[in-house]
C-alpha cells in the first residue's frame, strides 16, 4: 500500500536531503576537512539516516536506485565548497531548513517504515532514526559527540520523537491524510524552532543530593 505518494516523497526525501547535506558539509568546513572529506560528510548527513531505515526494513535504499539521492549532495558538497563564507553567514537559515528536513524526514520514515509492516512503536523509531541518524553518522565521523545526546545544545530527538510518534498513532487509528501528515511534519518543526529560540534542553537525571562522604582519616 501507498500511503504517500511516490512523487511526493521523493521530493520529500530530497529536500530534507539538500538540507541536511548543508549542515553536514559546513561541519566539514569549520574541521577544515580536504573536498573529499567535506563530500563525504555532506552524503553520510544527508542519507545515513534513510540508508539505516531501508536496511532495517529490508527496502534497497533510494540512494542506490536513484540518480537523485545520490546527485543532491554532490550538488550540495560542490555548493558549500565555493559559497561557504555565505552559508555561514546565514547559519541561522539553515538551522530553519534543517528543522524542516527533521519535520520531513520523521513523517517519512515513519509512514514508510509502516508500510513495510512494522507496528506502532517500530515506525515511530524508525521515524526518529530518519530524522536523526544522519546526524549522528555526521558526529561520529567529525570526532565528536553526537548533537542529540548533548546536554549543551538545543533539543533534537524529541521534536521528531513527537512527529514520528504523531504519525504512527494516526495510521494506528487510520486517521492519516494529507492534512494530519502536514500537521505532523508542522509539529515537529514548530518545536525544533521554539527549542532554538528559547535555547530549550532535555532534562538530566533527577538527583536527591550526595550526602556527605564519612571523613577517611577518622
Amino acid at each position: 500500500m501507498d500511503l504517500l505518494d511516490p512523487s511526493l516523497q521523493r521530493y520529500l526525501d530530497l529536500g530534507g536531503i539538500f538540507v541536511f547535506a548543508i549542515s553536514g558539509a559546513l561541519l566539514a568546513v569549520r574541521k577544515n576537512f580536504d573536498v573529499f572529506g567535506i563530500a563525504v560528510l555532506a552524503f553520510a548527513t544527508g542519507l545515513g539516516g534513510g540508508i539505516f531505515r531501508d536496511l532495517v526494513i529490508g527496502a534497497v535504499p533510494a540512494a542506490f536506485s536513484d540518480p537523485g539521492y545520490f546527485l543532491t549532495p554532490l550538488v550540495t558538497t560542490v555548493t558549500v565548497i565555493f559559497l561557504h563564507p555565505e552559508l555561514g553567514r546565514i547559519d541561522r537559515a539553515v538551522q530553519v531548513f534543517d528543522a524542516a528536513g527533521l519535520g520531513f524526514f520523521c513523517v517519512v520514515g515513519t509512514v514508510k517504515a509502516y508500510e513495510y509492516g512494522l507496528g506502532t512503536v517500530g515506525s515511530a523509531a524508525l521515524g526518529l532514526a530518519t530524522a536523526a541518524g544522519g546526524g549522528v553518522v555526521r558526529d561520529v565521523l567529525a570526532n565528536e559527540v553526537p548533537s542529540l545526546l548533548r546536554r549543551d545544545r538545543e533539543i533534537y530527538a524529541v521534536p521528531a520523537i513527537v512527529g514520528a510518534s504523531a504519525v504512527a498513532l494516526l495510521l494506528r487509528f487510520d486517521a492519516l491524510d494529507n492534512w494530519t501528515m502536514a500537521a505532523a511534519a508542522l509539529t515537529a518543526f514548530v518545536i525544533r524552532l521554539l527549542a532554538l529560540r528559547f535555547n530549550w534542553r532535555a532534562p538530566r537525571a533527577w538527583s536527591r543530593g550526595t550526602p556527605t562522604a564519612p571523613d577517611p582519616s577518622g
